[in-house]
């Protein structure tokens, strides 16, 4: 059998078992007596020896699975670790079970260790069409307590075998899963994450099943174990888990039977892009000109500039045609989307690919995961893993990705869900190829403000703000949608001043930018004849997002940003200054980004400058420390930041 390892991972250090845990399912007293964890004070619970092995039995030939897990419970909210539930898939001709559900509680009582056993009474099965859930639920858990239960479960369903997850909502000090695979099935096997094995071995064990008259299968046998792994915990700047969990997986990819016979589950990429040629959802629906004949008005038709007409094209797609919310690869029909003027991310994307064709632009569709779908396995073609379609076209030698499902995107932008790092572009002719998606151009939020005056105790001024790239599709929409609404949350959002009027200039959607202009006004907080003032009306960050103590997957803004900030204050109305704060210069490691903060005072005018700069797209987790110290400061500068004014 061939296993095919394939490895997403990060160095980062190794960092041995504590010496207050005993590695195993028996239980010792200095375990109950603890009740923290050193490397995690926020952990609600902690899993001490997690351990499973998978093999097929040699009579029956299904997949037993063996689970062993030995849990510390650490905060009142980890006492739901004493609940565990099992799903039991069903299909046509068989349904998986379980066997041999055992548990037992451990708890320190005056001074002495008190074993609770789980009784049969507290095992519960809920049944549905699709699968059996098993509830098993372990007596007198408290804060405190050590659980350990077993179970196995029996499957005959080898197409997916048993995963097995590393990593979960707790922190785990040392998880080991042992397979035993039959020589006649070939699998994929992936690692995914960012945590690597403390141990990866194999070797074979040979006649480890015997099928009767003779006939007897070799097994890859295999042990993969990791040690002190944080729990993962769901912060912002990220995709779904799924793309960073520390987990193995397999994907069932040859079946050779014991008659000769050889069944291939998992195709080539050559293979794939025969079936979706031939697919009457895409293939048919790609590059066919009598779909769109006549579709175009002259006025698009007879531009000679080959961007402007592209442009053109776009719009056309954008006005006429409205994206109906759904992504689906199936039921697919041009035909019927320009007929109902609705349909799907498909439809529309592959209506604009026929209608570029067809003024002779060199176009093609990639198939592609969103960002809360995960990532695409690269290893081999699983279509099912895809649930969106974009286009990449090239203009005077320059690539554009489009996406005209929104009128809120401008010609070249995808929206924010379809930046998931890669895609597979389908070339009929030369064949399919990978298709890194990446933001070119920075995205920008600026604010600036000028305090123009200050009478009767009151600074007025106005506040232009500008936003650009993917800062700018949230406002376009809003303010397109419902301008009166907008500027109700644009008061309510803008608390430290009052609004006295409000413009936006030159709106236009289909452009990569918004603009506006804010008349202000506000009284500041005086103490004696000293004004106190807050020079950051406006603030990027309220709070730093980055809070936890380590962060295991990577830092994903999808896109590179920058924070501009700059304000002018006018003294020309007796106003003296009294303290300007210090500049500030912060850079990250391979200057990934930068933070500049300084003041500048001439006769008239005191001026501030800010300016937050990420130069990266993504950022691998050992910035993250970086990170979470560099918005620290930036924070800081927004809340704590004060000049000192004086009225004369």
């Amino acid at each position: 059998m061939k296993l095919k390892l394939f490895i997403i991972t990060l160095f980062i250090s190794f960092i041995g078992i504590s010496q207050d845990y005993n590695i195993g399912m028996e239980v010792f007293q200095s375990e109950l007596e603890l009740n923290s964890y050193k490397k995690d004070s926020t952990a609600d619970a902690l899993v001490i020896y997690d351990y499973g092995n998978s093999f097929v039995d040699s009579e029956t030939f299904w997949l037993r699975v063996q689970i062993k897990q030995k849990v510390k419970i650490l905060r009142l909210d980890g006492l739901n670790k004493g609940e565990i539930e099992v799903k039991l898939y069903k299909g046509k001709s068989s349904t998986e079970k379980i066997e041999n559900i055992k548990g037992t509680t451990y708890n320190l009582e005056n001074g002495k260790m008190v074993k609770s056993q789980l009784s049969k009474s507290a095992i519960f099965r809920e049944e549905n069409e699709k699968y059996i859930l098993v509830k098993f639920v372990l007596p007198n858990v408290k804060v405190g307590s050590v659980l350990t239960y077993s179970y196995e479960t029996q499957s005959r369903f080898m197409a997916k075998y048993q995963p097995w997850y590393f990593q979960g909502s707790d922190p785990v000090l040392y998880s080991e899963y042992n397979t035993s695979i039959p020589g006649n099935y070939d699998y994929h096997v992936k690692l995914v994450g960012e945590i690597p094995l403390a141990v990866n071995e194999a070797k074979i064990k040979h006649n480890c099943l015997d099928v009767g008259r003779g006939g007897t299968a070799d097994c890859t046998v295999s042990r993969y174990v990791m040690k002190d792994i944080p729990a993962y915990k769901l912060e912002d700047f990220t995709t779904t888990a799924l793309n960073y969990t520390a987990r193995i997986e397999y994907e069932l990819s040859v079946v050779q039977g014991f008659d000769g016979s050889v069944d291939k589950i998992t195709k080539t990429w050559k293979d794939t892009d025969h079936e979706l040629k031939a697919d009457s959802d895409f293939g048919k629906q790609v590059s066919k000109k009598s779909l769109v004949k006549n579709l175009l008005p002259i006025e698009i038709t007879s531009i000679e500039d080959p961007l402007e007409k592209a442009n053109a094209i776009y719009q056309f797609v954008l006005k006429n045609y409205k994206w109906n919310g759904k992504s689906e690869r199936y039921d697919v029909s041009i035909k019927k989307l320009i007929k109902e003027n609705i349909g799907s991310t498909f439809e529309i994307n592959l209506l604009l690919e026929n209608l570029l064709d067809s003024e002779d632009f060199k176009v093609f569709p990639i198939l592609m995961s969103t960002r809360n779908n995960g990532f695409i396995t690269k290893l081999f073609p699983v279509l099912s893993e895809y649930n969106y379609l974009i286009l990449k076209t090239t203009i005077n030698d320059e690539d554009y990705f489009l996406d005209a499902t929104s009128p809120y995107l401008a010609f070249g932008e995808l929206p924010f869900k379809a930046l998931n790092q890669y895609g597979r572009l389908i070339d009929f002719e030369d064949g399919s190829h990978w298709e890194n998606i990446a933001v070119k151009d920075y995205s920008l939020s600026t604010h600036r403000i000028e305090l123009t005056a200050f009478e009767k105790d009151e600074f007025t001024g106005n506040v232009q703000n500008k936003f650009t790239g993917y800062h700018s599709h949230k406002p376009k929409q809003e303010f397109d949608e419902n301008p009166i609404s907008y500027l109700e949350n644009q008061i309510n959002t803008y608390n430290n001043f009052t609004i006295d009027n409000h413009e936006v200039k030159n709106f236009d959607k289909t452009q990569s930018s918004f603009e506006e202009k804010i008349d202000i006004s506000f009284e500041p907080e005086y103490i004696g004849n000293k004004i106190y003032l807050n020079p950051f009306l406006i603030k990027f960050f309220e709070e730093n997002p980055f809070k936890l103590q380590e962060r295991t997957y990577p830092i994903d803004f999808g896109y590179k940003d920058i924070y501009n900030y700059n304000i002018k204050i006018n003294l020309t109305d007796g106003l003296t200054v009294k303290q300007i704060p210090d500049a500030v210069n912060v850079v990250l490691p391979n200057n990934s980004g930068i933070l500049f903060f300084n003041t500048k005072l001439n006769e008239n005018d005191l001026i501030l400058y800010f300016k937050v700069k990420f130069n990266l797209p993504i950022y691998a987790p050992e910035y993250y420390p970086y990170l979470k110290s560099f918005m620290d400061k930036v924070v800081e500068l927004q809340n704590n930041t004060i000049i000192i004014l004086e009225k004369q």
